[in-house]
């Protein structure tokens, strides 16, 4: 899990360009100044990284560091 969550939030600095120190695992990723653009190119990277589809219900749930681990985590199991 250290490892998807390692991996995860690289992309979350990578996509929206903030200091590493400030993605936390509850930080909304709106408050890091993620739009809707953001979020989606977050979503497909995630996808491309992990290898899964990420349903729209679910990425509509994707808005911190632990939701983003939570659903890569059961998407890659239910794979």
């Amino acid at each position: 899990m250290a490892d998807i969550e390692a991996q995860i939030r690289e992309i979350v600095v990578l996509h929206l360009d903030v200091n590493e120190k400030e993605v936390t695992l509850d930080a909304n990723f709106e408050d890091l100044g993620a739009d809707s653009l953001d979020a989606t190119e977050f979503i497909m990277a995630l996808e491309d990284k992990f290898s899964i589809k990420i349903p729209d219900e679910d990425a509509e749930k994707v808005s911190s560091l632990r939701n983003a681990i939570d659903t890569v985590a059961r998407l890659s199991k239910d794979g």
